[in-house]
């Protein structure tokens, strides 16, 4: 099973484990970079949890996600459509303020990353922001039907040699959900740089 198809078979389990974890502590690194009414791409979107948050703060958000059935049920749950899309399938005409990846790249294999990271920059604007989160690690793998690719600051280092983002920091925090506090995540905040 494809990591898409196991997202799409167990959309309301995902959707009831996550539309409700408190990952606010998160936003504040990235929002203090977006002017105000930015317009945010939340690639990846999951419940859309982070869609919904951004919304209520103000900012034109667009949601995509690769799983149809997550889409469906972060639709309903922020009011607005979500597009099914893969990171590659982005329409690179759209301009971005921010972009806020959280637990989505990872399961995009490791060399394919460079790649992803350079598409969806080109929908970023000049000195724009760009968040996204990894679990720590430096592998690669399958748990649970999911693959994962794990980062530490050295692989993400590698991953954006050849894009034009910028790390400004990177921080390690601890998952937020019952019973996951032993998994530790790799959240970064980059800036897009003049080429």
């Amino acid at each position: 099973m494809s990591t898409i198809a196991f997202y799409d078979t167990n959309s309301q389990d995902f959707f009831d484990s996550t539309v409700n974890a408190d990952v606010s502590g998160l936003y504040q690194p990235f929002i203090t970079h977006l002017p105000a009414k930015a317009r945010v791409l939340d690639a990846g979107c999951g419940s859309g949890r982070d869609s919904k948050a951004f919304i209520d703060l103000g900012f034109n958000v667009t949601s995509i996600d690769a799983s149809a059935e997550l889409a469906k049920a972060a639709s309903e749950y922020i009011g607005q459509n979500v597009a099914v899309c893969t990171f590659d399938e982005i329409d690179t005409a759209l301009k971005f303020d921010g972009i806020w990846a959280c637990a989505s790249l990872l399961h995009v294999e490791v060399n394919a990353l460079p790649n992803t990271f350079n598409i969806l920059a080109n929908t970023l604007v000049e000195g724009g922001v760009f968040y996204c989160s990894f679990k720590y690690g430096d592998q690669e793998r399958n748990h649970n039907g999911r693959f994962f690719s794990d980062a530490n600051e050295v692989r993400l280092q590698q991953w954006l040699s050849q894009t034009p983002l910028d790390i400004e920091r990177t921080w390690i925090t601890t998952d937020v959900r019952p019973g996951r506090d032993s998994e530790q995540w790799l959240n970064a905040i980059l800036i897009k740089i003049t080429q």
